[in-house]
């Protein structure tokens, strides 16, 4: 049994989407459990009139919000009683095995060092997000995407190692290719980071590197592991989303302008669905934070219910592959 925690009060269709995920992922499988923190007589008046296995779906009352305004570290500090502490402190005292939370993303970071803890050699904990490629699983691993702006080149060797236990337990990449994001092919280029971090992962005997990748061959599924900083990772994922949405809009204009278009638009369809279903965030579930001691996954602040849904079938697989593990026996721990 898997048990995860859902954060009821996170995101813009709290709490109505996120119970609509977690009754969708205890249909779909009978070795979830699931524990819904928040605003007790909310998440009641939502449950009334559905069904749902009682003895798999439990309530953790918790009066506090720490909202998308507040001071990450303050808030988690002064708010004991908020969704997301009493969420993680569960996690951190092994009595739930992941926290998913589509709140505050300053608040998960913080809340996530601080309260669950750091894999001991662990420097920093990355955000690692699925985006999509032609690779052969569809998917890269973006990591960081966005918790590490000021990274070190010790970081990123982290990062990659981490990423590679993802792809390859989780996704079942085998020997997944890594690559750090640079302007150019050449090893000599790039900023003082990039510079400093290419010989590292170059001479990294626990990962399959394969050298710099420009932005253009992401897409292309140039490497199944993007290794950059969190400020470099945000740019690219943002960017990701908006030519996404630009591509199947335009798509969807060029159809409806004529007669002709709407015909051939019948006709395609079916294709036309899986191409949108390829550029929707919401298949690959969240961006699990890599490296603690228990999992917390950060999922979209507009989650509907499929990504919540999808959220938790991943925390299914990374409980069962037991990632936390891999990664503490992969990460040195160095000489205090």
């Amino acid at each position: 049994m898997v048990h995860v925690v859902l954060d009821a009060m996170g995101g813009d269709n709290a709490p109505g989407e996120i119970i609509k995920g977690a009754l969708g992922a205890l249909d779909a499988s009978p070795s979830v459990k699931i524990t819904l923190c928040g605003k007790s007589e909310d998440i009641k008046a939502q449950l009334e009139g559905k069904t749902y296995p009682a003895d798999r779906l439990l309530i953790e009352d918790a009066s506090e919000v720490i909202s998308t305004e507040e001071a990450p570290v303050m808030a988690i500090r002064r708010k004991k009683d908020s969704s997301i502490v009493k969420g993680m402190t569960l996690v951190k005292n092994k009595e739930a095995d992941a926290f998913v939370s589509a709140g505050s993303s300053g608040a998960i970071l913080v809340g996530g060092q601080l309260i669950v803890g750091r894999i001991r050699g662990v420097e920093r904990p990355p955000l690692a997000p699925l985006i999509p490629s032609t690779t052969e699983r569809g998917v890269s691993l973006l990591i960081d995407c966005g918790a590490n702006v000021d990274a070190r080149s010790s970081h990123l060797v982290q990062f990659a190692k981490m990423g590679s236990i993802y792809m390859e337990h989780v996704l079942g990449v085998k020997n997944p290719r890594v690559a750090i994001v640079n302007i150019g092919a050449e090893e000599e280029k790039g900023n003082m980071l990039v510079k400093e971090t290419f010989p590292l992962l170059k001479n990294c005997p626990d990962i399959n590197f394969i050298g710099s990748i420009e932005a253009r061959e992401i897409p292309n599924g140039g490497a199944d592991v993007i290794v950059c900083e969190a400020f470099v990772g945000n740019v690219i994922l943002k960017m990701y989303e908006g030519v996404g949405k630009m591509i199947l809009s335009t798509i969807k204009g060029a159809l409806m302008s004529s007669t002709r278009g709407k015909v051939g638009g019948l006709l395609i369809k079916p294709s036309l669905k899986d191409v949108m279903k390829t550029f929707d965030a919401t298949e690959y579930g969240g961006a699990p934070l890599l490296g603690l001691n228990g999992l917390v996954v950060k999922v979209h602040g507009n989650a509907t219910e499929k990504e919540i849904a999808n959220a938790i079938r991943q925390c299914e697989t990374f409980k069962e592959q037991n990632i936390s593990q891999r990664i503490a026996d992969k990460i040195i721990i160095k000489d205090e």
